[in-house]
Formats: structure tokens, C-alpha cells, sequence
């Protein structure tokens, strides 16, 4: 299972460890990942996701799942997020 937001794309970032006598070593800083349950309004149904904590900060400021999906860009979601987003489309398309 790979290490990135599903619905942000936030993934692990780089950097270095530096010791009290100046020596640097690389290390990995990862995203703050959560399994959540998110629920669509439109479609009526829950989605289990792979969110960062950060993400689903976000997602409770824009007004929750659907209006997160309806904003956000098609590069940075997953094959899932999108499969979502794309129903929740089709389903506000046809009401």
C-alpha cells in the first residue's frame, strides 16, 4: 500500500537528520495517514479512504465529501477518489 492521500496526493517528502555534532543522514518525513469512512450526501453511500489528517481537514472545510471532490483537481486524486467523483457527476447530472 503506497503512502499517498487519496484525495490530496500528499505523499512522503525528503530531507536529513541532523545530529548535535552537524552530521546529516537522509530520512523520510511521511503523511499523517488515516483509514476513514466518508460519507456522499448525493449519492447516499460510504466510501472508505486512505486520507491524511490534513486532507480531511480539508474536506471538512469545504462542506464534506462532494463539494472536496466537486474543487479538487482530477491530477491529484486516486482511481478511486475519481470513480467517486465521477458518480457523484453522473447522479447531480441526472437530478
Amino acid at each position: 500500500m503506497s503512502r499517498v492521500c487519496e484525495l490530496t496526493g500528499k505523499g512522503p517528502m525528503s530531507g536529513n537528520n541532523i545530529s548535535h555534532a552537524n552530521n546529516k543522514t537522509r530520512r523520510r518525513f511521511l503523511p499523517n495517514l488515516n483509514d476513514v469512512t466518508l460519507i456522499s450526501d448525493v449519492l447516499g453511500q460510504s466510501f472508505k479512504l486512505r486520507v491524511s489528517a490534513a486532507g480531511l481537514r480539508t474536506v471538512d472545510h469545504r462542506g464534506g465529501l462532494d463539494a472536496f471532490l466537486m474543487k479538487a483537481a482530477d491530477g491529484e486524486l486516486s482511481s478511486n477518489a475519481l470513480k467517486i467523483k465521477k458518480a457523484i457527476i453522473k447522479a447531480q447530472a441526472a437530478a
